[in-house]
């Protein structure tokens, strides 16, 4: 098969067999900062958004996500120009060996979308099912609550970018 992708906002022409996962794709040609982890849709480490939705891209199929928004964490910043939720986890020590961190990173934009000061339950259950082994998750939420604080405040990137507004 053939499909158009849109992977943060850049548009990708992909050959892919019928029945390849989002995930699979998605790192064949390059979009390596989804990190394959179970396959079963159990430990986060694939997590996109798609059309805005958190989804663990190994439980779609490629197929289904043709002609879609797809956004990985550098679609929310990158180094030059890291998003609040980027350096905040940074910043609170919460990046670890950073295998979980780019669904980590997902996860907490999601959960701020829809909950732009949340409570210890609602952090707890968006970063549910984003499994770390590293950091025993203390100072993921702390990044949590840190980055919400900053988006709270219009700081989207803490001045990193230089500019202090460089995206959510």
């Amino acid at each position: 098969m053939q499909g158009r992708f849109r992977v943060n906002g850049k548009e990708a022409l992909w050959t892919f067999e019928a029945g390849a996962t989002l995930l699979d794709v998605l790192r064949k040609n390059g979009v390596t900062e989804v990190k394959e982890g179970c396959r079963e849709g159990h430990c986060g480490c694939c997590v996109v958004l798609l059309e805005g939705v958190l989804v663990d891209s190994c439980q779609v199929f490629a197929a289904t996500a043709m002609e879609r928004e797809i956004t990985t964490s550098l679609g929310l910043g990158d180094l030059r120009a890291p998003s609040a939720v980027q350096q905040s986890f940074v910043d609170a020590g919460a990046v670890q060996c950073g295998f979980c961190t780019p669904g980590m990173v997902l996860a907490t934009h999601a959960l701020l979308e829809e909950h732009s000061e949340p409570t210890e339950e609602e952090i707890a259950a968006g970063l549910d099912g984003n499994l770390c082994r590293c950091t025993g998750y203390v100072k993921i939420a702390e990044a949590v609550r840190l980055a919400s604080e900053r988006r709270r405040a219009g700081d989207n990137c803490s001045g990193a970018c230089g500019g202090g507004r460089c995206g959510a």
